[in-house]
């Protein structure tokens, strides 16, 4: 169970931590146009610690998700500043970095192992496969990380939100949609090939 990241919760509540997780740049956006940074920060430490504690994760992705939220909204609880909350996007990209490449270092990957939710029996061929997809999204987490940081840049010197909210609320996630959904054309294709 150590090895693969989490386990589903119940219907409703996946649905709820499924929205909370999409529509966070959005809320954080307008939390911090209407309210005291602190507040935001405490609304970030409420919802991603319910996420955390109400699902059996292994040690390592509650020690690394945990310090990213403590860092996040610690850093905006002690200053006031909105720095820390805007963070967040790049602390998560961080954290998945850490937690794909661990995978790649100390095998089965996490694609591998989510893989074998499905094929139990995975052969060889597809181990291979999924430790190249593990690389990609290894990939793509830290330019991901590296465009949502030139975003708190321009948040934080006096080009607006906006731009933080637009990368980070709906360009970061039709990214992530389209390497989602182009992996799974490439492994169709792959597993066609293999029949």
């Amino acid at each position: 169970m150590d090895n693969i990241p989490f386990r589903t919760p119940g219907p409703w509540r996946n649905l709820v931590y499924g929205l909370l997780f999409a529509t966070y740049p959005v809320l954080i956006y307008l939390g911090l146009r209407y309210f005291d940074p602190r507040w935001v920060a405490l609304l970030l430490i409420v919802a991603a610690g319910s996420r955390l504690l109400g699902n059996r994760f292994p040690r390592r992705y509650l020690v690394l998700w945990g310090s990213a939220i403590v860092v996040a909204s610690g850093f905006t609880l002690l200053t006031g500043s909105d720095l820390g909350v805007l963070l967040y996007p790049v602390l998560v990209n961080m954290v998945l970095l850490i937690l794909f490449g661990a995978s790649l270092s100390q095998p089965p990957t996490i694609i591998e192992s989510l893989a074998r939710l499905q094929d139990p029996d995975l052969p060889e061929a597809g181990v291979r496969y999924t430790r190249k997809v593990t690389q990609v999204w290894c990939l793509f987490f830290a330019v991901n990380g590296m465009i949502a940081l030139s975003t708190v840049f321009l948040a934080t010197q006096g080009f607006g939100r906006e731009w933080w909210l637009l990368y980070n609320g709906l360009i970061a996630y039709v990214l992530m949609g389209t390497l989602f959904a182009g992996e799974l054309l490439v492994r169709r294709r792959v597993q066609g090939t293999e029949r």
